[in-house]
């Protein structure tokens, strides 16, 4: 079942991409007593979330946090090297936290995955972003396939 308003962010290990390598993060502390922007994209280094979804958050981080986000998460099921090269090439230092769920764990615990098997690129996450206070879901959207909409920073600033 798709994570939806009102839900909790699921407890469990998941894993930083850094510039020094990966770092292991409890999503239960990384969440608890913050609002959280969280947005996951199907893969890093993909034209979409290269040129638009990624950069857009970088972009409005600031007003983010202007309207009491303490911190903003990308999410993608990639490893964590993966995710450091990718924060590393896109020139983000401290705007975005980024999230490699290789194995694609946390997001089939929240319901987001997305089987792209079949055009050889295996599950993968949704498209989507949602707001976390204290580990509770307040707003999630969850783009169509191919779409780009619901999800953008523009969006959940005008959800906050």
């Amino acid at each position: 079942m798709t994570i939806k308003t009102g839900d909790s962010i699921p407890a469990m290990k998941i894993m930083q991409g850094t510039s020094e390598g990966p770092k292991e993060l409890d999503a239960a502390e990384f969440f608890k007593g913050r609002t959280v922007v969280l947005f996951g994209v199907p893969g890093a280094f993909t034209p979409t979330c290269s040129a638009k979804h990624l950069p857009g958050f970088v972009e409005h981080a600031a007003a983010l946090k202007a309207k009491g986000v303490h911190a903003v998460a990308c999410m993608a099921v990639n490893d964590a090297f993966v995710m450091g090269a990718w924060a590393k090439d896109q020139g983000i230092t401290d705007q975005v936290t980024m999230i490699a769920d290789g194995s694609a764990a946390f997001t089939k615990a929240m319901g987001l995955e997305f089987d792209l098997t079949g055009r050889g690129l295996g599950v993968r996450c949704q498209r989507f972003a949602l707001v976390a206070k204290d580990g509770k879901v307040t707003h999630v959207a969850v783009e169509a396939p191919g779409a780009f909409e619901v999800s953008k920073a523009e969006a959940v600033l005008a959800a906050l």
